[in-house]
């Protein structure tokens, strides 16, 4: 049966007579607040960016999900269920703007610099990875053989001495150590490269012979180099002097309210995350020799990190 508007203008005005002002404020008082703040308010929408970054992130391919943050993120979502979050793939230069918009934003794959902190959160370092390094073809090994010493190049001499250029990806961050070289480098001494697959077409310039050293991660370049046919033994990789071998990895959220609360909460679920289990997911990216001694210096490393 149907209730026509005025029976239940009617009908409403009967309650409140028969109830009073008074007893209908009490009422609709005590109905508010066994209302759930859960169902009150609602959930705050957090909002993960993601780029396509083999060993961290693989979109496609047959390792396509296998990535560390790809195993990573169900991990933190699961363990934040306060939020609603989405995952959205972007380049390099939209994560970076998104990052500095007023946004509930963040970002779990990213290097630390001071300039970036002045508008990132950062998290407690999530995981390590290897060090950047320069990759060569082994035909072209001799034109860096006067910049290596201890299986190391000599990065700060190879840039002065004008005689080879080395391919970046343009605006990326490869650590404190190196961002600082490279800011430092002669003019002409770089050759960055943008777009969406910037290492892929360096890498194919260097296979013509228009480029002979490119700066990056190793496990990265492994991965693209098998994209474009390339296989290990044609390559060579060595670490750069000063560098070290490994780097900090860490999540970084917009600096705003929201996104320091989510850091906060994000680094209370990495300091329970089992290490024996995170460690693994990288070290399976990394050829044969470098695996113990990445999950070696990644167990010490952590200890340090829980040593008050």
């Amino acid at each position: 049966m149907k209730t026509g508007p005025s029976k239940l203008n009617r009908l409403l005005s009967s309650i409140i007579d028969y109830l009073g002002s008074g007893r209908l404020l009490a009422a609709l008082g005590l109905l508010s607040g066994l209302v759930s703040p859960a169902l009150a308010q609602p959930e705050a929408h957090l909002l993960w960016l993601l780029r396509d970054l083999p060993p961290l992130t693989t979109f496609e391919g047959p390792k396509k999900g296998q990535g560390v943050i790809d195993q990573l993120i169900p991990l933190l979502t699961a363990g934040m269920p306060q939020y609603q979050h989405t995952l959205m793939r972007v380049n390099r230069a939209r994560g970076m703007q998104m990052l500095h918009e007023e946004s509930f934003t963040c970002d779990p794959s990213l290097i630390w610099s001071k300039e970036r902190e002045q508008w990132i959160a950062f998290s407690i370092p999530a995981f390590l990875a290897v060090s950047n390094g320069l990759v060569i073809r082994r035909e072209d090994q001799s034109v860096l053989e006067p910049f290596i010493s201890n299986g190391e190049v000599d990065l700060a001499a190879l840039l002065a001495s004008g005689r080879q250029k080395v391919g970046v990806i343009a605006e990326r961050r490869y650590g404190q150590f190196l961002d600082t070289l490279l800011q430092q480098a002669p003019a002409g001494a770089l050759t960055p490269h943008y777009g969406n697959d910037a290492l892929g077409s360096l890498l194919q310039m260097q296979r013509l012979g228009r480029l002979q050293v490119v700066l990056g991660y190793w496990p990265e370049i492994r991965y693209q180099a098998h994209q474009e046919n390339l296989a290990d033994e044609q390559l060579e990789f060595y670490p750069v002097k000063g560098a070290g071998k490994y780097l900090p990895v860490y999540i970084g959220c917009s600096n705003t309210p929201q996104g320091r609360q989510a850091i906060s909460e994000i680094n209370q679920l990495l300091r329970t995350l089992p290490r024996e289990r995170l460690a693994p997911l990288y070290a399976d990216w990394l050829d044969p020799q470098r695996r113990k001694d990445y999950l070696e210096e990644t167990r010490a490393f952590f200890e340090r990190q829980a040593t008050p």
